[in-house]
């Protein structure tokens, strides 16, 4: 095994130990990827990646021993060891043990009420050291460290569902597109390192996550009402062959990968913001990957102007139903909230107005 590298980001020198250590094995596409390479990536991207996530809470997406087929990720307390479980990857939502003095925190509130100082980055050294302790992806909050309860970013995550394809993505991206436009609003798309596309707008701080949610039902809700091939429907047994806007991706503690993210999928995928244009030309998202992405962002930053213009949550808030919808299982029930049961095996005479379960 080879002695510990150091990899320049910013004006820090970051070591990382088992550099040769292969994360990604090779696949017909790409070569083996090692965890030197990973650090270097974060730090060759490192510009537009602090703009995606710079001065935010952020969970890292830790895979320590690098990433196969058929590993796990631990996605909850039903993972943990104590379980008779584990992840080989998993989330760290608050900061490791060990961390530099040049990591800074910010202190969030999860829907259980409970607290944490999470990472929050400030400096091209952050992704770098967090790519030494084995993380792939990043998954900021749509907040910055001055008001962590006021999202200052919607995030339309267009899921493709099993028996669509990634054309019909980017035929849903391109309406999502179109309505925006209709709003007086622009958005700026990114692939999401496997077949979907997520596409985030600027927003005004002054609301509070379930307007956010609230909005994002509400633009699911009406690229539905435009194309039958759109779905906002929770469960699984009803979204049939579509694309589905996941608009709980816009809660509390909810988050997506970050724009300049790996993924932990085969050939080192990245989730890569584009223009319009690209995105509409794009054949196939692995193409985006750790070889690729350092020298398509050389060349131009898409979301350079993303801050520049914050819109006003109201026009998609007006899109809404006003019928609320069903919420993660690992979130307090809500008011108004339907029936936490598969629709197929719900029973009408089980459920009060409020959807709370009546005991028989």
């Amino acid at each position: 095994m080879a002695k510990d590298a150091y990899v320049t980001a910013g004006e820090r020198e970051v070591r990382v130990s088992s550099p040769d250590r292969v994360v990604y094995e090779p696949t017909d596409r790409t070569p083996a990827v090692t965890k030197l390479m990973v650090a270097q990536f974060f730090a060759d991207v490192s510009g537009p990646l602090l703009r995606a996530i710079a001065e935010r809470p952020t969970t890292l997406e830790r895979w320590p021993e690098g990433w196969r087929e058929g590993m796990r990720l631990a996605v909850g307390p039903a993972d943990s060891p104590r379980n008779g479980q584990s992840g080989d990857g998993f989330y760290q939502k608050r900061v490791p043990k060990g961390a530099p003095d040049y990591l800074e925190t910010v202190k969030v509130t999860f829907p259980s009420g409970r607290t944490a100082d999470e990472i929050c980055p400030t400096e091209p050294a952050v992704p770098v050291w967090c790519a030494q302790m084995g993380t792939l992806t990043f998954h900021p909050w749509p907040v910055r460290r001055p008001d962590v309860d006021h999202p200052d970013e919607l995030r339309i995550d267009l899921d493709p569902q099993p028996g669509t394809t990634f054309a019909d993505v980017l035929r849903v991206a391109g309406l999502a597109r179109e309505l925006l436009a209709e709003l007086g609003m622009t958005g700026y798309p990114k692939t999401s390192g496997s077949r979907g596309v997520h596409v985030y707008v600027r927003v005004t701080p002054d609301r509070e996550f379930g307007d956010l949610r609230h909005a994002a039902i509400g633009f699911g809700q009406e690229l539905a009402r435009r194309d039958d091939g759109v779905t906002v429907n929770w469960w699984k047994e009803e979204r049939g062959e579509r694309i589905f806007v996941d608009f709980n991706q816009n809660n509390r503690d909810r988050t997506i990968a970050s724009a300049y993210s790996l993924r932990a999928r085969p050939g080192a995928p990245v989730s890569t913001p584009l223009t319009w244009a690209e995105l509409a030309d794009l054949k196939d998202p692995r193409d985006l990957n750790l070889f690729t992405v350092p020298d398509l962002i050389a060349e131009r930053d898409p979301w350079a102007g993303m801050d520049e213009t914050a819109y006003d949550l109201q026009p998609l808030i007006d899109l809404w139903d006003e019928v609320e919808q069903s919420w993660p299982p690992d979130y307090p029930k809500m008011p108004g909230e339907p029936p936490r049961v598969q629709p197929s095996k719900k029973r009408e005479d089980h459920w009060d107005a409020e959807g709370n379960r009546i005991e028989p």
